[in-house]
């Protein structure tokens, strides 16, 4: 149990579901800003007025159409205003709310609506709408499909089909006809009652739907601010698909609760420009942004000038010696005097560099992170936290924060939430935030939540203060042949700390040696071969390059350093295919999907035994 368990939780008053808060929020800012969307290479500004005002003409043509209480309507789009309108339209109107990945193939975007009763499906654009026809014909119980964007379906007609300016108008004429209705369905939400759904990966079987409650969500906003602190107007960017339950909880619970501006990108591959235009208070990112961020630094640090070099490498090594000593809380006055001229000198600029010269709240978390990774941030001077949780638990179930940080740990249990580990070396918790279960999969909840207790398929230990640490997957730890257990993130974790290495997949159960699956970053490997006058056509040609190769090596090699024998990479083959969301080996939050990626590759796996 957390030390901190018996402080009381922050409490809207009056609010008992996320539509009530909803509505008080919005009641209460009027005209103050809620919103940035990023379009045409404009910022466009959404008042906590406008986001009430869309998402009720949204609820009176949703329920003019026939929506019920506890119908789910699924939304398939990137994160954008229309995403926040519709979810708390849904909500307000007692629906649940489902989002579903863009990256979805048809046969899952069929398997999710049909398992989830879905009656009403939005779609971003004529790429989405095209996944729904493909599968339609076993969908009968969609009533209608929503289209946001109509670019090359300006004369595309269809019964089924609508376009957003149409559920506008319609919702606009209804409003008067709904006003009543509209604050009955509102004031009728439970606590209890599911508020959205979400899916899981699916790496195990076909996805399995989580039911999370609005007690779930208002008890994940009332908690965080014991281990966020005074978090109130703050900004934040909103990047990793709304469909994830961390981005879910930044950017729209925790952003409805402490009254945060929310801006979103103009494309996933815009993310980092943007953030540095808008510079925001809040950031949080999975480990892939942060180490792409570092990268970044480390390849451009490498291009600068010898002055540049050496005033970085003096500023990083006068930031790492401060935060060593502000861990024993002794800093002297002349590393002190060194720290704030590193600050004036370089790392401002750095921060700026990267969009977070005004971020106090940042933290890593959805996937396990390099401690040395963490420990370069606060050498620059930005606070990052790793955070743990998962989509069953609705959110975070522990945490570092300002004042209780152990590098290396997911951080001691949030307030009123119990951890335990059992005796297979299991992470164990329970407390208000633990999901209704799985979505017509009462055998499959009852494996995972016993007794109360959720089992988390996270291998992990704890020491005396509480602290928790991960150590892997359960179903990933690697029996070698000679019967060595390994962990394969920790080593993972290192690799990919490397500026050259995206990825990486530790294989070696039942084998004799440990080999790996590399994944190059392809931004800094190309400017490598370029520096070096390398020639090459394509991806695949630059990964097969000897001196490409030379690189990983020397990579590999200096990881190797820090295992035992028995833990060290003896061969590695390069992906010579450049991965994106889209394909099947990466999650929608860039992990690589450990049972796809052997399956994928067998071939090259083989190769290297």
């Amino acid at each position: 149990m957390s030390d901190i368990s018996s402080e009381p939780l922050t409490v809207v008053e009056g609010c008992e579901s996320l539509p009530q808060l909803f509505r008080k929020r919005c009641t209460e800012l009027g005209d103050r800003l809620a919103m940035r969307e990023k379009e045409f290479g404009i910022w466009n500004r959404f008042s906590w007025d406008d986001y009430y005002q869309r998402a009720r003409e949204i609820g009176a043509a949703l329920m003019e159409m026939g929506l019920q209480t506890g119908e789910v309507v699924s939304i398939i789009a990137e994160n954008r205003k229309e995403w926040l309108f519709f979810d708390m339209a849904i909500m307000c109107s007692g629906g649940v709310t489902n989002g579903v990945y863009t990256t979805d193939a048809p046969t899952q975007v069929q398997h999710i609506c049909a398992d989830s009763a879905t009656r009403f499906l939005v779609v971003e654009d004529e790429e989405q709408l095209d996944k729904y026809l493909e599968v339609r014909d076993s969908l009968p119980m969609v009533k209608k499909v929503i289209v946001l964007e109509d670019e090359g379906l300006k004369t595309f007609q269809d019964d089924k089909v609508m376009f957003i300016d149409d559920i506008y108008e319609l919702g606009r004429a209804h409003l008067d006809k709904y006003a009543d209705e509209w604050d009955k369905r509102i004031d009728a939400v439970q606590p209890d009652d599911t508020a959205l759904l979400v899916y899981t990966s699916g790496t195990t079987g076909a996805p399995k739907g989580a039911m999370i409650s609005h007690a779930n969500v208002l008890f994940q906003t009332k908690n965080a601010g014991v281990w966020i602190g005074d978090c109130y107007d703050e900004e934040i960017m909103s990047i990793l698909p709304l469909c994830h339950i961390a981005e879910r909880t930044f950017s729209v619970f925790l952003a409805l609760h402490y009254r945060w501006v929310v801006n979103f990108v103009e494309a996933p591959d815009t993310s980092f420009e943007n953030t540095m235009e808008v510079s925001p208070t809040v950031f949080f990112g999975v480990p892939r942004m942060w180490e792409k961020m570092y990268s970044g630094v480390v390849i451009k640090i490498k291009e600068a000038i010898w002055l540049g070099r050496f005033a970085y490498n003096w500023a990083v090594g006068v930031g790492e010696r401060y935060e060593e000593a502000r861990e024993e809380n002794n800093p002297s006055a002349v590393l002190r005097a060194q720290r704030w001229l590193a600050e004036k000198l370089v790392f401002h600029n750095l921060k700026v560099m990267l969009g977070l010269d005004r971020a106090r709240i940042m933290f890593t978390g959805a996937a396990p992170v390099a401690p040395d990774l963490i420990r370069w941030y606060r050498a620059i001077g930005l606070d990052l936290y790793e955070l743990y949780g998962q989509t069953e638990c609705s959110g975070i179930t522990s945490s570092n924060r300002d004042g209780a940080n152990r590098l290396g740990s997911i951080g001691q249990a949030v307030p009123h939430v119990e951890m335990k580990i059992a005796e297979d070396g299991e992470i164990l918790y329970r407390g208000p935030h633990i999901f209704k279960g799985y979505l017509n999969q009462p055998e499959k909840t009852a494996e995972t939540v016993i007794e109360g207790w959720l089992h988390s398929g996270d291998v992990g230990s704890v020491d005396n203060e509480g602290y928790y640490k991960i150590t892997d997957r359960k179903k990933d730890i690697i029996i070698t042949a000679g019967g060595k257990n390994i962990t394969p993130s920790e080593i993972e974790n290192q690799l990919k700390f490397s500026p050259y290495i995206s990825d990486a997949v530790i294989i070696g159960d039942k084998r004799k040696y440990l080999t790996c699956l590399v994944m190059i970053d392809h931004e800094n490997v190309l400017q490598y071969a370029q520096d070096l006058n390398v020639p090459f056509t394509d991806y695949a040609s630059l990964c097969a390059r000897e001196e490409v190769v030379g690189l990983i090596n020397e990579e590999v090699e200096k990881v190797n350093q820090n295992f035992a024998r028995v833990e060290t990479v003896k061969k590695f083959s390069i992906i010579d295919q450049e991965l994106t969301a889209d394909d099947e080996e990466l999650t929608a939050t860039m992990k690589l999907k450990r049972s796809k990626v052997a399956e994928t590759y067998k071939e090259l796996i083989d190769a290297m035994y």
